[in-house]
C-alpha cells in the first residue's frame, strides 16, 4: 500500500487564495493541452452512462433478462460514480493526483472489457459498478487538478469548459452508441469505451503531470485525509454551494428522465424532433457557459451564480404556471425548459468554481463532495418523474421547480453570496478588465 507523505499539512488558506505553488498558471499552450485532457477525463463517465442505452432491448434478449434488470446496470454505474468520487477525491489530497488518475483510467479499461464479455446480467451489473468507481477518478480529479494548477480568472473559465463537456457528452453518447450498434452488437460499445480508456491512460502519461507536490499533501494517513472531508461538511458556506449545484443537478436529471415522455407521448413529436428539441436546449446550456467564460473575470462569481439560479427559477416557475393556467403546449414547455437549461449552464461552472475555491485547503475532498452529491441528487430525482403519473408534464415541472427553489434557499441561507466567498482576488479588487488583460494579470 502506498502511504501519503508524512509532511505536515500546509497552513490553511484564506477563502479564494491560491496555494503558493499555484500562484502562476501554466503557459497558455501547456494549459490548453492540460484542459483538453481533463475535459476528456470528465466526458468519459457521461459517455459510459448513456452510450449503451440504444442497445437495451438487444442486451435483455442476449442475456435472457428483464428490462428492469438491464436498467439496474445503469443504476449500478451511477452508484459507482458517487462512491468513487467520495473515496478517490479525499485520497488524492494525501496521495497526489497523477497516480490515482492513472490507476482509475487503467481500471476503467479493465472493467469496460469485463462488461464487454459479461456472461450474464449479474456479472454485468457488478462490472458496471466497478466501471463507475474507476470512471469517477477522471471526473473528481479533473476538478482537483484545475484547482491545483490555476487561479484568478483562469480557474472559472476552465471550469466552464468542463461544464460544457458535461452538457455535450450525455447528448452525444446515445448517438455514438447508435453508430456502434449499427455496425456491431451491444458488447462492442463497451469495447469502444475500453479503447477510449486506453487513450486516456496515454494522454494522462503525456499531458497531466503531478499537480499536488508532497509538501502540500495532507499528512497523517487516511484518517487525516477523510477528516478533511468532515471539516468541509461542517463549513456552512461550502455546503451551501455544494447543495446549490446538487439541487440544480436534480432538476437537470428530472428533465433528462422525463422530457422524452413529455415531448413524444404528450405532444406527439417524433423521435427525430425530440432529438432536435433536446439538442436545442443543450445549446442553451453551452451558450450560457460561453457567456460565463466571458464574464468570469469581469463580474463576481457569486453574482453570476445568483443570476443562474434566478434564470433556472424563472424557467421552472414559468413551466408550472403555463401547465396550470394554459394547459399543455409544445411551445410553452420548450421555451420554459430552454430558459431553465440556460440557467443551469451558468450555475454549474459558477458553483463549481466558487465551491472549489472555498474548499481549496482540501481540493480533492471538495471536488468529491461537489461531484458526488451532484450525481447522488440527480440519481434520486430521475425516477420521481414516473412515480407521479404519466398523463401530464406537471410532475416533471413541479419536481424541477421544487429542486431549483431548494437551491435558491441553500444559496441565500447557507452560501450567502453577498459575502463574496471564493471570489478570485482580481474580481474582488477590480470589477472589470482593464486594457484587455486578464483581471488577475500584473
Amino acid at each position: 500500500m502506498i502511504s501519503p507523505s508524512p509532511s505536515r499539512p500546509a497552513a490553511p488558506l484564506r477563502t479564494g487564495e491560491a496555494p503558493p505553488t499555484a500562484r502562476v498558471s501554466p503557459p497558455r499552450r501547456t494549459a490548453v493541452a492540460l484542459v483538453a485532457v481533463l475535459g476528456a477525463l470528465t466526458a468519459v463517465a457521461p459517455l459510459a452512462t448513456d452510450m449503451y442505452v440504444p442497445g437495451f432491448p438487444a442486451m435483455g434478449e442476449a442475456l435472457g433478462t428483464s428490462t428492469s434488470a438491464v436498467q439496474l446496470t445503469m443504476t449500478a454505474f451511477l452508484a459507482g460514480l458517487v462512491v468513487g468520487q467520495l473515496v478517490i477525491g479525499p485520497l488524492s489530497d494525501g496521495l497526489g493526483r497523477r497516480r490515482l488518475l492513472l490507476t482509475g483510467s487503467a481500471g476503467f479499461v479493465l472493467f469496460s472489457l469485463a462488461c464487454a464479455v459479461a456472461p450474464n446480467v449479474a456479472v454485468l451489473t457488478g462490472a458496471r459498478f466497478l466501471q463507475g468507481v474507476a470512471g469517477a477518478a477522471g471526473m473528481v480529479l479533473a476538478r482537483a487538478v484545475l484547482t491545483d494548477r490555476f487561479h484568478g480568472a483562469d480557474l472559472p473559465r476552465y471550469f466552464a469548459v468542463l461544464s460544457q463537456v458535461m452538457g455535450v457528452a450525455p447528448i452525444a453518447a446515445p448517438v455514438l452508441g447508435g453508430v456502434v450498434l449499427s455496425v456491431s452488437g451491444w458488447r462492442a460499445v463497451f469495447a469502444v469505451l475500453a479503447v477510449l480508456g486506453g487513450l486516456l491512460v496515454f494522454a494522462v502519461v503525456r499531458a497531466v503531470p503531478e499537480s499536488l507536490p508532497p509538501e502540500r499533501r495532507h499528512g497523517g494517513g487516511f484518517t487525516s485525509t477523510f477528516r478533511a472531508m468532515g471539516s468541509l461538511l461542517g463549513r456552512r458556506a461550502f455546503m451551501g454551494y455544494v447543495l446549490v449545484v446538487a439541487l440544480v443537478s436534480a432538476a437537470l436529471f428530472a428533465y433528462i428522465s422525463g422530457s422524452s415522455f413529455v415531448f413524444e407521448s404528450l405532444h406527439g413529436v417524433s423521435a427525430t424532433m425530440y432529438s432536435l428539441i433536446f439538442a436545442t436546449n443543450a445549446v442553451g446550456m453551452l451558450l450560457a457557459g460561453a457567456v460565463f467564460s466571458r464574464l468570469a473575470g469581469r463580474r463576481r462569481l457569486n453574482t453570476l451564480l445568483t443570476a443562474g439560479v434566478g434564470v433556472c427559477l424563472l424557467g421552472a416557475l414559468a413551466q408550472v404556471v403555463l401547465v396550470v393556467t394554459v394547459g399543455e403546449t409544445l411551445a410553452g414547455t420548450w421555451i420554459s425548459l430552454f430558459v431553465t437549461a440556460a440557467g443551469i449552464g451558468l450555475v454549474f461552472p459558477a458553483g463549481m468554481s466558487v465551491g472549489q475555491a472555498v474548499g481549496r485547503s482540501a481540493p480533492g475532498a471538495a471536488s468529491a463532495l461537489l461531484g458526488g452529491l451532484q450525481f447522488l441528487f440527480g440519481a434520486l430525482a430521475s425516477p420521481l418523474v414516473g412515480l407521479f403519473g404519466e398523463d401530464s408534464s406537471l410532475p416533471m415541472a413541479l419536481i424541477m421547480l421544487v429542486a431549483v427553489t431548494a437551491a435558491a434557499v441553500a444559496l441565500f441561507a447557507l452560501a450567502r453570496p453577498w459575502q463574496g466567498n471564493g471570489e478570485p482576488e482580481a474580481t474582488t479588487r477590480r470589477p472589470a478588465f482593464r486594457g484587455g488583460r486578464d483581471a488577475d494579470a500584473g
